[in-house]
């Protein structure tokens, strides 16, 4: 299966904790793993900003700055530079598929707006529990894990089908055949906002969960499972956080 790397853009201030670095979510506390930018021509989950991270020595100086100066390690809204509290708003910048946080003020600035540059990313989880998907159609996706994020790209005109993996997200290049034939069964999908929910799937072990999500939500998981993967297989620990992040996540959704 042919599938395209992208890196996690998280553009916002990052605060440093025991050696990971953290940024703070509806959800509690999302672990966003060091931001690879791995140059690629195609447009995705690539990060820019004045605040990426280079690999290597950039890294290690970014951190240790972090160190010594934590302080000034507070969230603060990009358009008008207030500071923010843990739980905050975000904007997609849908050209770039880049976050921004911002102040409640300034993200009601783009409620309703259409065409813009930015997007108000939305805040409601909502649990599919009647969503209608047999093994059989799952397996038509050809995905290798059995996690995966869909959502619709504007700039690109497409689905995409996005997995975790210990190196960020990873996109399908499959044709999304399937697709119309979920839609079809499951209304929920037709009533999904472009560029800034997804459908969440968990089939991990026996588990068959279904969310429409913020999209945020997605990198808050694919940097979760970035931070805590190990070896070949992610091992006991990384899979454990899975099932705390959907817990979590469950508590906090509606029907």
């Amino acid at each position: 299966m042919k599938s395209k790397l992208y890196s996690i853009s998280f553009n916002a201030a990052k605060s440093f904790n025991h050696g990971i670095l953290v940024v703070p979510c509806r959800f509690g506390t999302s672990f966003v793993s060091p931001i690879v930018n791995e140059n690629l021509d195609s447009p995705g989950f690539t990060d820019a900003g004045p605040q990426s991270f280079d690999p290597g020595q950039g890294l290690i100086k970014t951190l240790r700055r972090f160190r010594e100066q934590p302080g000034s390690l507070q969230e603060k809204c990009e358009f008008c530079g207030v500071g923010l509290e843990t739980e905050h708003r975000h904007l997609l910048e849908v050209s770039k598929n880049r976050i921004a946080c911002t102040c409640s003020p300034c993200a009601l600035r783009f409620q309703d707006v259409i065409g813009g540059r930015f997007k108000l990313i939305p805040r409601d989880v909502r649990r599919l529990s009647e969503f209608d998907m047999s093994d059989a159609e799952w397996e038509n996706l050809a995905l290798p894990i059995n996690l995966a994020f869909f959502f619709y790209s504007t700039p690109q005109e497409k689905m995409n089908a996005m997995y975790p993996s210990p190196a960020g997200a990873t996109e399908s290049l499959l044709p999304l055949t399937a697709w119309s034939s979920l839609t079809e069964k499951n209304s929920a999908l037709t009533r999904m906002e472009p560029d800034v929910e997804a459908l969440l799937v968990n089939r991990v072990g026996t588990k068959r969960e279904y969310y429409t999500v913020p999209i945020d939500v997605c990198f808050e998981l694919i940097g979760l499972i970035r931070i805590h993967w190990r070896g070949l297989s992610g091992g006991d620990q990384v899979w454990a956080e899975v099932d705390r992040f959907f817990a979590k996540l469950d508590a906090n959704s509606c029907l």
